[in-house]
């Protein structure tokens, strides 16, 4: 009964994907600058890799969120209104 879901939102597990994303940037940003200076670019394409599973990962652990049906009618909203209001912030900002 401590367990059951009495409300309509999506309470997330803690998850390791904002840390590899993270470290995964900073590898690619660190790889750019010694590519840069003349020290070769395989860290720079060491982070680009990490990034990219990252986020084939993370969209994988969503998708499958979605299809689980944790993504009940009213998180389809929020995350719908979220990304009409990203676009629009950013329309802002290029108007700018």
């Amino acid at each position: 009964m401590a367990h059951a879901k009495n409300h309509d939102y999506h309470i997330l597990n803690p998850s390791i994907w904002p840390l590899l994303s993270s470290v995964g940037a900073f590898v690619m940003l660190f790889g750019a600058v010694l590519w840069m200076h003349g020290s070769g670019s395989w860290l720079f394409w060491a982070g680009f890799v990490a990034v990219f599973c990252t986020m084939f990962g993370w969209w994988a652990e969503v998708v499958k969120e979605s299809r689980v049906g944790d993504h009940t009618p009213v998180v389809r909203i929020g995350l719908r209104y979220g990304f009409i209001l990203f676009i629009m912030s950013e329309a802002m900002f290029f108007f700018a």
